[in-house]
């Protein structure tokens, strides 16, 4: 299995750490992936897929956005536009050409970000469970109710402050990580000690709730990117867990119905963190779609 390579590159007037998977005979695009929010990183969201791709040929970049992981905090609060024009100097630093962009969540929205901030750069594009693809945090009857009752947490620090406590705590962690990696075999005691030392150290918490400050309203999301979604006209696939209780199936399905090239693939079982619940199925599909792209 192709061993990562880590590196410094500084972007946007921030250090970016990333990892970098490097196969022997590379084939096809270079596939750069963004991670999510909270106490995610590179190596957490990627580290399994990136090996997994790279012994298939590809050459797999991904970074920890400014202040998560191992790359410092930024000298600007992080916004959902910050993050947009990150990633496109992220592409320019590392002379990306030929490449395909995706994401998880907040790493799913900042692709679809950058797909229409620089239309037909990206030879595709991959998006699980990703952020920009609702008006709100919550669907249903009280999902404006429960979205208020967000805004109020955060607004008044209580929402950092319960999210800090839970983090420490291996229990509630991995109570926390059932709704997101659903698969037991996926949510071993190493992945929780893994995700308690991420919230620990860093600033990733903290620079994520900046970025939840910028994106939640009083009453909506101030990025919703789906009518939007029709100009894309990048290849796309979107892999989701058929219980990701975050982003709804229905809203996966309803964006892959806006995008013209699009193609969804559902997994049976799978919470939020769809490529750590069921690995088994995400990484062939994307190594189908990365084939499939010529």
């Amino acid at each position: 299995m192709t061993q990562a390579q880590r590196r410094t590159v500084e972007v946007s007037g921030a250090k970016i750490s990333l990892l970098e998977w490097v196969p022997e005979e590379p084939a096809g695009p270079t596939v750069l992936l963004l991670h999510g929010g909270g106490a995610d990183s590179a190596e957490l969201s990627w580290g399994g897929v990136g090996a997994a791709l790279s012994d298939e040929g590809f050459r797999v970049v991904a970074p920890d956005h400014p202040g998560f992981g191992q790359s410092p905090r930024a000298s600007r609060p992080l916004t959902q536009e910050y993050l947009v024009r990150y990633v496109g100097g992220l592409v320019d630093e590392l002379d990306l050409d030929d490449y395909v962009i995706g994401g998880l969540s907040l790493g799913g929205g900042l692709t679809l970000g950058h797909l229409l901030d620089r239309p037909a750069r990206a030879r595709g594009a991959v998006l699980l469970g990703s952020y920009g693809i609702m008006p709100r945090l919550r669907d249903g009857v009280l999902g404006g109710a429960q979205h208020f009752a967000t805004y109020l947490l955060l607004r008044s620090g209580l929402l950092a402050a319960m999210t800090r406590s839970y983090a420490r705590s291996p229990a509630a962690m991995e109570r926390g990580l059932r709704a997101i990696v659903r698969n037991q075999a996926g949510r071993t005691p190493e992945l929780v000690r893994a995700v308690i030392a991420e919230a620990a150290s860093g600033d990733g918490m903290s620079v994520f709730t900046e970025w939840q400050h910028d994106q939640v309203l009083w009453n909506r999301l101030r990025t919703d990117y789906t009518s939007s979604l029709p100009e894309i006209q990048t290849p796309t696939l979107l892999v989701h867990g058929d219980h990701d209780t975050g982003v709804p199936l229905a809203r996966a399905r309803a964006a892959a119905g806006l995008l013209p090239q699009a193609e969804l693939v559902p997994v049976a079982g799978a919470g939020h963190w769809v490529q750590r619940d069921r690995p088994d199925v995400v990484v062939p599909a994307l190594v189908d779609f990365l084939r499939g792209l010529g």
